[in-house]
């Protein structure tokens, strides 16, 4: 194993290790050893490194929003104008379900975790935020939030449903939310 001095990623590859190991065997799996171990660093570097799991946990989670954020930024960054935000939302719900497990894991571990322990909470609050940012330049705020939960919701379904709907039912989706309140059919 590698020294401090001679290995500057140290702390990066326990942050990592974190994020694989929960993704892998879930949060209640995680301890020091267990990411030390996974890491390949002494089991001290990670009392040196963080004061304990909870600090180690909120980075690893704020690492895995950021990642996540990006993702956002990358889809809806581009679109210029409500038509191409909204191709932008649904390409969106369809990368995010159709790709990474390993992302969608993390995600309702994190909303567990946020769930049961209100120290959590700030990190998903964050989240949201910083993804309704990126809806909100396209969107009023209301139907940014709205857009933002069912791009969750139709995420998750998508990803565990044993015949996922096709792209139709998500553009459609999609339009109903965006669409404004004068054109929109009651019930």
């Amino acid at each position: 194993m590698a020294t401090g001095h001679t290995d500057p990623q140290r702390r990066e590859r326990i942050i990592a290790a974190t994020l694989d190991l929960i993704a892998e065997e879930g949060i209640a799996r995680v301890s020091h050893r267990r990411i030390a171990a996974r890491a390949g660093v002494p089991l001290g570097s990670m009392t040196y490194h963080f004061d304990g799991i909870d600090e180690l946990l909120r980075e690893a989670f704020r690492r895995f929003t950021d990642h996540i954020v990006a993702v956002f930024d990358a889809h809806l960054g581009a679109a210029a104008g409500r038509d191409q935000a909204r191709t932008a939302v649904a390409d969106l719900v369809h990368t995010l379900s159709e790709g990474s497990r390993r992302d969608l894991v993390l995600t309702q571990e994190l909303y567990t975790l946020a769930a049961r322990r209100p120290a959590y909470r700030e990190l998903t609050h964050e989240w949201m935020r910083r993804s309704r940012v990126h809806l909100e330049k396209h969107f009023d705020p209301d139907t940014a939030r709205q857009l933002d939960a069912l791009i969750e919701g139709l995420t998750l379904h998508r990803a565990l449903a044993q015949q996922p709907h096709d792209r139709s039912l998500t553009v459609e989706a999609i339009a109903r939310i965006t669409m404004p309140a004068d054109r929109r059919s009651g019930p």
